[in-house]
């Protein structure tokens, strides 16, 4: 079972360590601008910083819920390719927010992109795994004969 999830695993603990990544930029940038917490406001550098980590830490469980059921339905290959096009993404959606607000559109469009790819994976994965099991109605079956 190990050999059809590793690559999903791999992408995981590469996500989990990206978010930590972001979150202790937030811990320099609010030492370097000298912002205690719980505040969440200051100079405009400190904020798009603040709001970058944030917008990610949100999107971050729709997008393992995402890369798991496309890897575990449709294709681990796939799904995880898919997966570190994301955390690319992200991370260039991060940096861009840091440098300027505009930035972040392009690498923002890009990430979402990818998890509507990846809901369609998903998606046709699971009906497909429904209609083999319930219905016994192969469509992959039916489509190559």
């Amino acid at each position: 079972m190990l050999d059809q999830i590793h690559l999903l695993a791999a992408v995981t603990v590469l996500g989990v360590l990206e978010q930590a990544y972001f979150f202790l930029q937030v811990i320099y940038a609010r030492r370097a601008f000298g912002i205690s917490p719980p505040k969440i406001s200051g100079p405009p550098e400190f904020e798009r910083i603040f709001r970058a980590q944030v917008n990610s830490s949100e999107y971050f469980p729709i997008f393992l819920a995402l890369l798991w059921q496309a890897g575990l339905f449709f294709h681990q290959g796939l799904a995880a390719a898919l997966g570190l096009l994301y955390l690319y993404a992200r991370y260039c959606y991060f940096m861009g927010y840091r440098a300027s607000s505009s930035e972040r559109l392009t690498p923002i469009y890009l990430s979402s992109g990818v998890l509507w790819i990846l809901l369609a994976a998903s998606a046709l994965g699971i009906l497909h795994f429904f209609l083999s099991h319930y219905v016994e109605l192969n469509v992959l079956h039916l489509l190559t004969a």
